[in-house]
């Protein structure tokens, strides 16, 4: 079975993922240390908060460098909310310098008639870009937001679904490399956000990771 490793930094909703996977029969290591973390075949990055204190937790892990040299090296990760953002270089959210491994910023979301922020809620997600998670993946499908800020990769081709935020498409998932991550929450979004979750064990299955 492929070893899956959870980041824990203080800031992840660490059970209701655990939960998630659970139902795929997928049990989840907590990794908070480099020695957990080099014995894992595919990482999920959770968050759920501000990105400059999330950046903080996450160096004091020391598992920064680490993270980053998975990434660049091709190993699987899958982020979620605040775990998608981080892996980005900066953010009009505070003033620390992300993860980088994707290159963009995070922005927040445009002021539009109609909508609020933080955008909570359930909006549908539209394919853009193929990527593993999303082949074979119906043409929209409603997924849980919860945010303020947006992701805007310096290469469109990052971004493999958007949502629209009155008339703005903001990035709701972004794939670079073998790292994915969802701006919404999948273990929050019934048998669409599951169908995704299913979509990234079984990508991991098949390439042997």
């Amino acid at each position: 079975m492929t070893k899956i490793g959870l980041i824990d930094y203080g800031m992840g909703n660490l059970f209701s993922v655990q939960q998630a996977f659970k139902r795929f029969n997928q049990p989840l290591d907590i990794i908070s240390d480099i020695k957990t973390l080099q014995s894992c075949d595919a990482l999920i990055l959770p968050g759920v908060g501000a990105f400059d204190p999330a950046m903080m937790n996450l160096r004091k892990t020391e598992l920064v460098p680490s993270i980053i040299d998975w990434i660049n090296n091709g190993k699987p990760l899958f982020g979620i909310c605040l775990g998608l953002q981080l892996l980005f270089e900066t953010s009009d959210e505070g003033t620390s310098e992300g993860l980088g491994v994707i290159k963009g910023h995070i922005r927040r979301l445009p002021q539009e008639k109609d909508e609020r922020i933080p955008h909570i809620g359930w909006s549908p997600i539209y394919k853009t870009n193929e990527c593993p998670i999303l082949e074979n993946y119906p043409g929209s499908n409603w997924m849980y937001f919860v945010h303020s800020y947006s992701a805007c990769p310096l290469e469109p081709k990052h971004t493999v679904a958007v949502t629209k935020f009155g008339k703005t498409d903001v990035s709701s998932m972004v794939w670079h490399k073998n790292t994915g991550a969802c701006q919404f929450h999948p273990e929050k979004s019934g048998v669409a956000g599951q169908k995704i979750i299913f979509n990234w064990i079984n990508w991991l299955k098949k390439n042997k990771f």
